[in-house]
């Protein structure tokens, strides 16, 4: 297996984009809850080196310009079945709408695996290419996002739809 990694500047800071053989693997920011430690990421590539992570890294400048609503690139999480049944649902969330914890556990049949739930989502790997940051608290509060709370507001505001944005006081 050939694992390897670039960071990129973004608007939310610096990204690192790691890829292992032909799928991307994990998106992680410098301060990331649960950041798997550096040498698991491979050696650090030029995106002019390495078509993959030059897309990945083009594809998520283009969703942060607001010039892009989604990815198409190969993912490859790594996960128990409960979590890739999360991050499955999670990747199903559009563009601009979110849904929380307990309509997640809902769809996997049990209300009360709200916990685990947040607990797969928190451990998402590839966050902004499977968009954890689409999922709300209970009340359709900000709850725990790895990269950061105020990442996870600027994201959801970038998805606002303009009529609402426009409608907003602050």
């Amino acid at each position: 297996m050939r694992t390897r990694h670039t960071v990129v500047d973004t608007t939310l800071g610096p990204v690192t984009i790691v890829a292992s053989d032909d799928a991307v693997t994990g998106l992680y920011f410098r301060h990331h809850i649960r950041r798997p430690a550096q040498e698991t990421f491979g050696p650090a590539v030029a995106n002019a080196d390495d078509t993959l992570l030059a897309e990945a890294a083009a594809q998520l400048a283009a969703y942060l310009d607001g010039r892009r609503r989604g990815f198409d690139l190969p993912l490859r999480a790594e996960g128990d079945t409960f979590q890739q049944a999360v991050w499955s649902i999670v990747n199903e969330i559009p563009f601009g709408e979110t849904t929380t914890y307990g309509r997640i556990a809902e769809r996997l049949g049990d209300r009360t695996l709200a916990y685990r739930v947040g607990q797969a989502v928190g451990a998402n790997p590839l966050c902004i290419f499977v968009p954890c940051h689409r999922v709300l608290g209970a009340n359709g509060s900000l709850t725990g996002y790895a990269g950061g709370l105020k990442r996870k507001q600027a994201l959801l505001e970038l998805e606002e739809p303009v009529q609402v944005r426009a409608g907003r006081l602050f």
